[in-house]
């Protein structure tokens, strides 16, 4: 019952943000912006008992993560802007993605040693 229940607040969000988004673009993109899935995350978390030291690992989780998201919608948006379709621009959204998460912990562990 308790993940149907996080299944439909959750759906209910993000169904509402998707509606700002239809009417107001931008103020749906700044909504969309805000780190609603990692505070839901971090609530529903909260709520099933993890320790703090879970929630932190993830929180430190999402932090490794929003660089490569940084560039993520960066390409993206270039991409769309030059006329390519959605689903062509979120491939290369998605691989370049990947190519910073893999370029990002190969240079830390790289690093790492001479800190």
């Amino acid at each position: 019952m308790f993940l149907i229940t996080k299944i439909l607040v959750s759906a209910i969000i993000i169904a509402l943000v998707t509606e700002v988004a239809r009417v107001f673009p931008k103020y749906g993109g700044i909504i969309a912006a805000l780190p609603l899935v990692s505070l839901l995350s971090l609530f529903w978390l909260y709520i099933q008992g993890e320790q703090t030291t879970n929630l932190s690992k993830f929180a430190s989780g999402v932090l490794w993560g929003f660089p490569a998201t940084t560039v993520l919608l960066i390409i993206v948006v270039i991409s769309l802007k030059a006329s390519l379709s959605l689903f062509i621009s979120l491939g290369f959204g998605v691989g370049g993605w990947i190519i910073f998460l893999a370029v990002q912990d190969f240079l830390v562990k790289k690093l790492t040693p001479f800190l």
